[in-house]
């Protein structure tokens, strides 16, 4: 057993991480699906979309060969509705909500025909909203991921002059660096944040951190207002003994080294063990099969019906050849020269509900132990600490806190997505840059009025 990298061709690779939900193959097949939809009165598609995009208006515009349109209408609720087409969790959210559910018929593919309005426009450049002549405002935002990038869309199209200040070399945060690449590749990330940043008013610095590069009292004192939009990232470690023998590693780097160095460039074991049952956890395993693991097995501490990842997700590792364990929890990485080589799993069974009704895993003092030559962490993400924490911003755990309006607890310092919830959707994320924007553009405008 070893850890090595290349262990494909490059037509194997190819073929494994190509697009895993291709789009539909013509206008006729696209129109097919559109003509299904009920256009229902009050629909509980667009109660279920966290952005609120009105679908039964988009593909009704669809039907009636109204491409533009159809994106605008997406855009305007969801500017990176191309990318979420492509990564929302639909089956929990607007597909899971369609009445055709109840009347035990299949869902309108709602993902797959907004990609097809949206990626249409991508491709034909087609601009659909006008930004205002310049109010003479400007605005930082930290973090060029889907709350950034929301953010700035909105407060572009207001007038308001727009500076991000990203660490990475490229845009688009979780979307470039932390979702499998069957899922979004590279060179879509990049056109989906070319495509949002063309408004105009939008000007992206790369390789710029904060705290390390600027400081929030730099910004705070050069723009008008401030948004924190910098998500999380720092990995939760698992806390056993071995944990730092060389094979034991991050999802989250794993995950970011795929995306950002190349397939045949990033390592991966025989036996590999995935610890978690998240989208990370999903993505992490399924990636580690189709590098040329010749096996993978992803373990749980609860059961199925507690899982944080959707059926449809777990399908995918299952028909990647995926094993699972459930009620499973790692207790200690055994090593040989340094190196992972085992792992000593304790064996877990539901206990009581706590006060929010979820059982917590409780050892039976059982044990197993299988042979690994790599294990991968995906047990959680934390937030950014000890970023919070030295801007002297109130916060929950790492967490920041903000009041109803997006506000943190320092004047004209605003937040939003995965730095105040911890790690939710993209699409929730995208509804924060929405909410923080408009927050933004009150407080601008109660100064100009005094």
């Amino acid at each position: 057993m070893s850890i090595k990298s290349n262990r494909l061709t490059t037509e194997q690779y190819k073929q494994n991480f190509s697009d895993i939900h291709p789009p539909f193959e013509s206008h006729g097949a696209a129109l097919v699906e559109a003509n299904r939809c009920l256009f229902c009165y009050d629909a509980p598609c667009i109660k279920a979309c966290p952005t609120s995009i009105n679908v039964p208006k988009f593909i009704k515009q669809i039907t009636t060969d109204n491409i533009k349109g159809s994106a605008h209408t997406i855009f305007l609720s969801n500017i990176m509705g191309a990318g979420c087409s492509k990564v929302c969790p639909v089956e929990k959210l607007c597909e899971g909500s369609c009445v055709f559910n109840l009347m035990g018929e299949p869902p309108i593919p709602i993902a797959k025909l907004q990609r097809y309005s949206t990626e249409k426009a991508m491709e034909n450049k087609w601009q659909l909203f006008h930004r205002k002549k310049s109010i003479g405002k400007k605005v930082a935002i930290v973090g060029a991921g889907p709350a950034g990038l929301s953010c700035a869309h909105v407060l572009s199209r207001e007038g308001v002059d727009v500076t991000i200040y990203e660490k990475e070399k490229k845009g688009g945060g979780l979307m470039t660096y932390g979702i499998a690449a069957y899922k979004v590749t590279p060179q879509f990330c990049e056109d989906e944040v070319d495509y949002i940043t063309s408004i105009g008013g939008i000007n992206i610095k790369y390789g710029n951190e904060l705290g390390k590069d600027i400081t929030l009292e730099e910004l705070q004192k050069k723009y008008d207002a401030v948004y924190l939009g910098f998500g999380v990232g720092l990995a939760r470690q698992l806390n056993i003994p071995g944990e730092n023998l060389e094979g034991m590693v991050d999802a989250i780097n794993f995950i970011y080294d795929i995306r950002n160095k190349g397939y045949d460039k990033v390592p991966v074991g025989d036996k590999v063990a995935v610890i978690g049952m998240g989208m990370t956890a999903i993505d992490a395993a399924t990636q580690a099969k189709r590098l040329g693991a010749s096996e993978v097995t992803l373990l749980y501490r609860r059961t199925r019906q507690e899982m944080p990842c959707t059926e449809v997700e777990l399908e995918i590792a299952m028909l990647d050849g995926c094993n699972i364990v459930w009620l499973a929890s790692p207790k200690e990485a055994l090593g040989v020269d340094g190196k992972v080589a085992a792992l000593k799993v304790e064996v877990m069974k539901l206990g009581e509900a706590d006060a929010g009704g979820r059982r917590s895993p409780v050892p039976t003092g059982e044990e197993f132990v299988m042979d690994v030559d790599m294990v991968i962490k995906a047990a959680g993400q934390e937030p950014f600490e000890f970023l919070v924490k030295e801007n002297k911003i109130n916060n929950k755990y790492g967490k920041i806190v903000i009041s109803n309006n997006c506000a943190t607890n320092m004047e004209g310092v605003f937040a939003g997505g995965d730095c105040v919830n911890g790690g939710k959707e993209v699409v929730d994320a995208v509804q924060a840059g929405k909410d923080g924007a408009a927050a933004i553009i009150q407080f601008i405008f109660a100064q100009v009025d005094e």
